[in-house]
Parts: structure tokens; C-alpha cells; sequence
């Protein structure tokens, strides 16, 4: 076949019909995950909304993959992309350019004086690969602790910090990572009184810790409200008390932001809340606001000491133009409309209508999150917390028939826990019809036994 051939061949096959679309799916698409796609074919996004091949309209409680911040196409990322592929979109990695400097520049801005130097990657996994690769070789030593919950990503050190996940069948991770317990306050591993005692579980898990030790300790890594494993949020006070612990055995704290980070808490910071500020910082998924744009960033002597020890992490896309423009208008935008106050008041008023469908279905258990990360934990008794299983996995699909799509999580020994995560830009109307929905598919499935 000819060349000419071969090109009307894929221009004739490279937009199947609807009919056609879901066998050329499976035919050609590797499946990353064990759950199915979801059954309805996207055809375009706009604001909090995603339409399907047949002109639905679907409300995205997901905000994309947790991503979407500013809602799908808006007018300033459409307007940054459109002018800088047209004027600059890639370099070679050791050029610079002012978007990078400026987004750089401007993030620092945005953060404690401590946290000064930036750089700019791709996704949150290569983010995380890098601060882990910037603690050990500042540290001299090469173990890395997370908790049980946690999810990092899915490259070389930041799967090896993820356990949230399974690790079957693919062999040894990197060696020297420790694992402790995830402080969950609805199904707390230490009680006092009926009460989580944290501080006592804390303890418990840093002398497991030290056991687990070969004497390497270099960081901890951790997700202000740890979002994979289930919108899990430390009490108040754990991270003053974790950076303590770190700091008696000489390791840095590293948190991972990418779905905290940027406002979506009520806060610029997920960290803000507790007072206590990370020697590294990793930010991803919010700050592209949907496209692929991640930061590491960490203080003057960190930078100072890995670059004298020859730091390297010179990725093709490393501070490309393109990507640091994208993530400068995130910024800015945020700055501008004080979405922080807005995810804050949006956030009260989506955990108020939450605690109001908990008071009339039983099978929520449980309400948690901050601003607009929000998630409820469905069990099939409140008294034992059974989990819910297959029920949770009815209502996900009930709410995506009737225009609401949620992600919903589920791991072994836990419950179905919805994970809400809204642009900050969705209205308050479009929050009441997201709970109305939801309202509807938890009656819906309850009444079907």
C-alpha cells in the first residue's frame, strides 16, 4: 500500500460514526484502569458541563480528572492558548522565556518567603518524581514515608509512595519507603472516649516508623486532604504535629497539592489551614486548570544545595512557554476574582446541602472536605459502617443517567466515597441542581432494594 494509500486509509477510519465508535474503542484503546469507560461519547465542554454524542448535557462534579479549575474552556485559557501556539509553544529545555519566569515569579508571590524557587514540569506524578529525587539528594539518605491512603502517581518513586492502589504484579518498587496509618477520623484506628485520638496514632505510627527505618529517613509526603483515598482530612493540628516529627529526625515534608493547591479549598493553599509550610511544594493539576502544567517549588537553600550536588531533572517539557503562559492566567484569573472567597462560600454551600441529604439517607455515613473538594461516604448501616459496595456504584451510574457525573472511590476494607470537586466558577443554581440529582439517585437506588 502506498503512502497515499495509507493516508486516506487513516483519514477514512479517523472519525468513526456513533455506531461504530465504542467497537474501534475497544478494538484500539489500551484500559488504564479496572474500571470501565464511562458509557457516553463527549463531543465538547463549556463552563461546569461536558455534552455527549446525543446533545445531553452532563453537570461535571469532577472538573474533568479533578483539573478543570476555572470550568472547561474558558475564555482566558482559550485566549492564552490560541496566542501563545501561535508565538511560542516549545523549547529547548535549557532556553528560558518570560512566561516561565513570570509564572514562576508569580507563584512565589502567592506563597510563605520560604518557597521562592520553582520549576515547571508536566503532570502531578513528575512532579512528586522530582521533589522526591530533590529530598533525598539534599538529605543524603533515601527513604521516603506516606501514608497508607496516599496517591503520588503512578512514575518510578511516586507509585513506590502511593498505597492506595494495588501493587500486585508489577514487581518491586523503589526501595526504602515506609507506610503509616492514614488519620481517619470516621473509622479512626486509636480512640479515646469515643473520640480519635490522633496524637496517640501519631505516635504509634512514628515508632513504627523508626522500626521500619535503616537509618535513611529523608521525607514524608502527603496531600493536605488526602483526595484518591477518600477526601480524608487530618484534624486540625496533625500537620504541626507530623512537621514536628519530621523535624526531629532531620527530614523534609513534602505536600502534594495537586488537588488542594490553587483556591479550590477556600484557601490559596490546602496547608494554610494548619499554619504549617512544606519544604517542598508540588502543584499540578489545578494550576493548568485542565492542561498538563506541574510545579515543584522549594526554598534557596534546598535549590542552592541539590544544584552544588548536581540536580538534574531536564525533561523534554520542562518550563516550556506554552504550558508556564497556561498556568500564569490560572494564576492571575484566581488572583483577580478572589476565587479563594468564592470556592469558600461555595464550598459552605455545598457541604450544607450534603449534611442535609445525610439527615434524610441513611446510607450516608458520612460528610467531609473543604471549600470545593468535597466527599460523603455511603454505608449500609451508620451503626457499623459496613460499606456500601455495589449500592454506591448504582447511585454513580444512576446520577450520570439522569446529568450529573461524580467520581466515586472504592478500596478494599472501605466504603463508596463520592468525591465532589466543581469548577470554581459553577453557580450556586448549578450546585443545587448537582445536589438535586444526587438527591433523586439516592432515593432512585434505595427504593429499587
Amino acid at each position: 500500500m502506498s503512502a497515499t494509500t495509507d493516508t486516506q486509509a487513516i483519514a477514512s477510519t479517523a472519525r468513526p460514526t456513533t455506531g461504530e465508535f465504542w467497537p474501534t474503542a475497544r478494538r484500539h484503546l489500551i484500559r488504564y484502569a479496572r474500571n470501565d469507560f464511562a458509557p457516553t461519547i463527549i463531543e465538547r465542554a463549556a463552563g461546569s458541563h461536558v455534552f455527549d454524542s446525543e446533545g445531553r448535557a452532563i453537570l461535571d462534579f469532577t472538573s474533568g480528572q479533578m483539573s478543570a479549575l476555572l470550568g472547561h474552556c474558558h475564555p482566558a485559557i482559550v485566549e492564552c492558548v490560541s496566542r501563545s501556539i501561535a508565538t511560542l509553544d516549545h523549547l529547548f529545555s535549557w532556553m528560558l522565556s518570560r512566561p516561565v519566569v513570570d509564572l514562576a515569579a508569580a507563584l512565589a508571590a502567592t506563597l510563605p518567603s520560604t518557597l521562592s524557587k520553582v520549576m515547571l514540569l508536566s503532570t502531578g506524578g513528575e512532579s512528586n518524581e522530582a521533589a522526591i529525587r530533590m529530598a533525598k539528594l539534599y538529605t543524603g539518605r533515601h527513604e521516603i514515608v506516606a501514608f497508607d491512603q496516599s496517591y503520588h502517581g503512578v512514575t518510578h518513586a511516586s507509585v513506590a509512595a502511593t498505597y492506595s492502589m494495588a501493587r500486585t504484579g508489577y514487581g518491586p518498587v523503589a526501595p526504602g519507603n515506609i507506610i503509616i496509618p492514614t488519620p481517619n477520623a470516621y473509622r479512626p484506628l486509636f480512640e479515646r472516649d469515643g473520640r480519635h485520638d490522633w496524637r496517640a496514632e501519631l505516635d504509634f505510627a512514628f515508632t513504627m516508623a523508626d522500626r521500619q527505618s535503616v537509618g535513611s529517613l529523608a521525607a514524608f509526603i502527603a496531600e493536605p486532604i488526602l483526595s484518591t483515598g477518600g477526601i480524608i482530612e487530618p484534624p486540625p493540628g496533625y500537620f504541626a504535629a507530623l512537621k514536628q516529627k519530621c523535624a526531629e529526625r532531620d527530614m523534609l515534608l513534602i505536600f502534594d497539592e495537586a488537588q488542594t493547591g490553587l483556591c479550590r479549598t477556600g484557601d490559596w493553599y490546602g496547608f494554610e489551614r494548619d499554619g504549617v509550610v512544606p519544604d517542598i511544594l508540588t502543584l499540578s493539576k489545578t494550576l493548568g486548570a485542565g492542561l498538563p502544567v506541574a510545579a515543584v517549588i522549594t526554598s534557596d537553600e534546598i535549590e542552592e544545595v541539590c544544584h552544588e550536588r548536581g540536580f538534574y531533572f531536564g525533561t523534554t517539557h520542562v518550563s516550556d512557554p506554552l504550558a508556564a503562559a497556561v498556568g500564569l492566567t490560572v494564576v492571575n484569573v484566581l488572583a483577580q476574582n478572589a476565587f479563594d472567597q468564592t470556592a469558600r462560600r461555595l464550598g459552605d454551600r455545598l457541604r450544607g446541602g450534603l449534611l442535609e441529604l445525610q439527615a434524610r439517607h441513611e446510607q450516608i455515613g458520612d460528610v467531609r472536605g473543604r471549600g470545593l473538594l468535597q466527599g460523603i461516604e455511603l454505608v449500609t448501616d451508620r451503626a457499623t459502617k459496613q460499606p456500601a459496595g455495589e449500592f454506591g456504584a448504582d447511585v454513580i451510574r444512576t446520577c450520570l443517567d439522569l446529568g450529573l457525573h461524580l467520581n466515586i472511590v472504592q478500596f478494599p476494607g472501605s466504603s463508596s466515597i463520592f468525591r465532589m470537586a466543581p469548577p470554581l466558577t459553577t453557580t450556586e443554581e448549578e450546585l443545587d441542581r448537582g445536589l438535586d440529582i444526587l438527591d433523586q439517585a439516592l432515593t432512585t437506588v434505595a427504593r429499587r432494594g
